[in-house]
């Protein structure tokens, strides 16, 4: 037989046995948690049109999507993320009045990955957008779901990471910087190539100043006196009124009782463009990246027709679980099914039993003596 037939690709990997109704089981939980903080269903397409993603992350990063044509020629592309699909959808059937709109969605992503990088190509991705509120207390709703969503799986040690993007951008504004430079920069900065970073500041002759401010901005993290340091160094309106509202985040979080699991973080960016305020990211022992992301888009929804303010999270399941088996976490395995034995004589005895067990709730194999033998 083709060896070929027998294995998947790179990126990809099959799951079963109790790895599998683990992660059933989590992802159950978590959809639990999310359901109870009021958000309604949503499933958007596996496959898009290209142009759905193509203005909102970096050119580098286009050429990991999964691209192919329909019979028109028109450019699709497997979903490497759920959000602006979740924005086109929403601008055209659930914004009608001014309410706000949750939804949860759950499905996989797609990146097309270089091997080196060590990840999956395909991922598990569940998480909630809330729309049409632009709120500090929608800011602080999303965190603490978030925190409330990974507890509820069984993890207990992790910190959430919370910057803003109108920190940088703002920063990026009062420095001069246009916004081809400023994408150049933050895409430096992502891979954490802070070398290249100055030297493209340099050669677009950005003062000496704002340049040095920008390479070591991520200097500031830690508590809300992190916040305070960070202020001190800019005197733009924009970096100003985001570090206000992270200040006053940080007051509804603690009415939430979980400011325990929370950390400010200015040196945070993201690789999509569409972030336009709070951005934050999950982290724990066990995995080297986030294994939850999330953040404020205010500006996405209007690309589709309908401006609304929009903020959301996903959970990499992926990530997820292998930082609970990593810490030992107890996770509550799937009952193990009661299995009947029968022959020929006994079948119908036995098959009544199975039906009185299975319409009380259990799960019951039933076993062929004779196929044993």
């Amino acid at each position: 037989m083709n060896k070929v037939l027998l294995h998947t690709p790179d990126g990809v990997r099959d799951i079963y046995g109790t790895e599998c109704s683990d992660r059933i089981l989590t992802k159950d939980r978590i959809y639990g948690k999310m359901k109870s903080f009021g958000y309604q269903d949503i499933d958007t397409p596996t496959f898009e049109f290209f142009d759905v993603f193509a203005d909102e992350i970096n050119t580098s990063d286009a050429k990991e999507l999964y691209k192919f044509f329909d019979k028109e020629g028109n450019t699709l592309v497997l979903r490497p993320d759920f959000t602006p699909s979740i924005a086109r959808c929403a601008s055209k059937v659930m914004l009608e009045d001014s309410q706000p709109v949750r939804v949860v969605y759950q499905g996989k992503s797609f990146l097309n990955t270089s091997n080196l990088q060590g990840k999956l190509k395909e991922n598990y991705d569940i998480g909630v957008e809330l729309l049409n509120d632009d709120s500090v207390f929608a800011d602080a709703e999303m965190i603490a779901l978030l925190i409330e969503s990974l507890k509820s799986s069984g993890l207990s040690e992790f910190q959430i990471s919370i910057g803003d993007a109108d920190y940088y951008k703002g920063l990026c504004e009062e420095a001069g910087i246009d916004e081809e430079t400023e994408e150049m920069v933050r895409e430096q900065i992502l891979q954490k190539n802070y070398f290249a970073a100055e030297n493209i500041m340099t050669e677009r002759l950005i003062s000496d100043k704002y340049k040095d401010l920008i390479v070591r901005f991520s200097e500031f993290i830690g508590t809300d006196e992190a916040l305070d340091r960070a202020r001190q160094q800019v005197s733009n309106d924009r970096s100003i009124q985001a570090i206000s509202r992270l200040k006053r985040l940080y007051q509804v979080l603690k009415e939430y009782n979980v400011s325990q699991y929370v950390s400010f973080d200015l040196g945070m960016l993201s690789k999509f463009n569409y972030y336009t305020g709070v951005i934050f990211s999950a982290y724990t022992y066990g995995v080297g990246d986030a294994i939850a992301k999330g953040g404020r888009y205010d500006s996405l929804l209007g690309k589709y027709g309908k401006d609304a303010p929009a903020i959301g999270f996903v959970i990499l399941l992926d990530d997820l679980m292998s930082a609970l088996y990593r810490q030992n976490i107890d996770i509550q395995h799937e009952d193990a099914p009661v299995v009947i034995e029968f022959d020929e004589q006994s079948f119908s005895e036995s098959l009544k039993k199975a039906s009185e067990l299975r319409a009380a709730g259990k799960a019951v194999a039933l076993k062929n003596r004779k196929r044993g033998e």
